[in-house]
């Protein structure tokens, strides 16, 4: 098993339902595909440098979870944070392992 993270900024256009909703989703497509998410939740809220799809400001969520290497976690949460207009930008990075 792997450690990985995730950032993803929330368009300020979403509401507080909607966010939790959003959120609540993308979790249980993670661990519906088999990842374990230790952590899950707002980093912050903040303006932009630059505008993202006319938006100045975004909340920024992060996750924390595990996978193996070869698990459809990743490429199911990328394929469809892509297609959602509530997500403005995504990350997905691999983390050290700390031993």
């Amino acid at each position: 098993m792997r450690q990985y993270e995730i950032l993803y900024i929330i368009s300020p256009e979403a509401d507080e339902s909607q966010k939790d909703a959003l959120i609540k989703r993308f979790d249980e497509v993670l661990t519906d595909n088999g990842a374990e998410i230790s952590e899950s939740s707002d980093w912050k809220k903040d303006r932009f440098a630059y505008e993202i799809e006319d938006q100045r400001e975004g909340t920024y969520h992060l996750v924390y979870f595990t996978a193996s290497e070869d698990s459809e976690a990743i490429n199911e949460f990328d394929r469809l944070a892509r297609i959602n207009d509530n997500i403005l930008r995504h990350i997905v990075v691999r983390r050290e392992d700390k031993e």
